[in-house]
């Protein structure tokens, strides 16, 4: 499966109705740390296939969004079950401890 690219306006049904746990990369071009996760990201979305849904938003796209979930610092991961959101991530981390948080929520 491939990371997709939530928006404003598909928010609601990618994340919050999904059935699956939600993953949420909030990054920006200009961010470095950013660009040094985003092949970490898209590895974890093939790897993770259909088991979750592994997702990004550009917070200059989508401010509305990002100041929903105080986002302060990026790349800020969020993960979502239910709708809500369950944990969060701040910074680079290893791919495996980003693996095992979404893990614990499946």
């Amino acid at each position: 499966m491939s990371v997709v690219h939530v928006t404003a306006e598909n928010f609601k049904s990618t994340v919050i109705e999904s059935d699956k746990p939600v993953l949420v990369d909030f990054w920006a071009d200009w961010c470095g740390p950013c660009r040094k996760l985003a092949p970490v990201i898209e590895e974890l979305a093939a790897e993770m296939g259909d088991q979750a849904v592994i997702a990004k938003c550009d917070i200059e796209a989508e401010r509305t969004l990002a100041a929903m979930f105080q986002i302060m610092s990026i790349p800020a991961l969020l993960i979502f079950k239910g709708g809500q959101k369950v944990d969060e991530i701040v910074g680079v981390k290893p791919k495996a401890e980003i693996r095992r948080k979404v893990e614990a929520q499946l």
